[in-house]
């Protein structure tokens, strides 16, 4: 089994990536392998809402988001974490979660963990909007003792965070759990069946 971890923070070893492999070290331990990807330090375009993936579940502009789309249709399980700007999703991540997610790489029943790090508050709100991303595409959200919330400036402060790190390692072990029930479960139990999307607007 393979977790496809994304590091929203343009400092590729900092209080993100602290957090990401406090999750991906449980995961090891169990036979998961983890690959890390550095998105925070790419100039990355926002989404246009051209509407185009609809037709080729590719986003127009061909860049790193359509590789990763790729690198998640084959993986198991996702990560996403991020730093908290002005509180929400540091910049460049969201343009490259929008147009991720919104392409549409098929995510559903595959398990998924949110991280926010933050220096002092704001962590709660983007860990939720982290998590929106995950629910909306369908990923079965790994279970958590608490919000999955690294506090500190950079790494090193992040590991003096003890109550961070213990609920990061909890939820490392619960989403190992998670994989393995996962796959065990999709040998004997089919997944439920789709319905069409229905979509509608307010204003007719």
């Amino acid at each position: 089994m393979k977790v496809v971890a994304f590091n929203g923070s343009p400092h590729g070893e900092g209080a993100s990536y602290k957090g990401i492999v406090t999750v991906t070290s449980e995961l090891e331990k169990e036979g998961i392998v983890s690959e890390i990807l550095h998105i925070g330090d790419k100039n990355i375009q926002g989404c246009v809402a051209c509407q185009s993936c609809y037709k080729t579940r590719r986003c127009k502009f061909d860049d790193i988001v359509n590789q990763c789309a790729e690198k998640l249709e084959k993986a198991d399980g996702i990560i996403l974490a991020s730093p908290v700007y002005y509180g929400g999703i540091a910049g460049n991540f969201k343009c490259f979660l929008d147009r991720l997610f919104y392409s549409g790489p098929k995510l559903t029943h595959k398990a998924g963990v949110a991280i926010a790090t933050v220096r002092r508050t704001g962590g709660i709100g983007v860990f939720h909007q982290l998590s929106n991303y995950l629910t909306l595409a369908g990923v079965i959200v790994s279970p958590t003792v608490y919000w999955n919330v690294l506090h500190g400036n950079n790494a090193n402060e992040a590991g003096e965070d003890a109550e961070g790190l213990y609920t990061l390692r909890t939820v490392g072990r619960n989403m190992a759990w998670l994989l393995k029930t996962l796959e065990l479960g999709s040998k004997s139990i089919p997944l439920p069946p789709e319905e069409p999307r229905i979509r509608t607007n307010f204003i007719r």
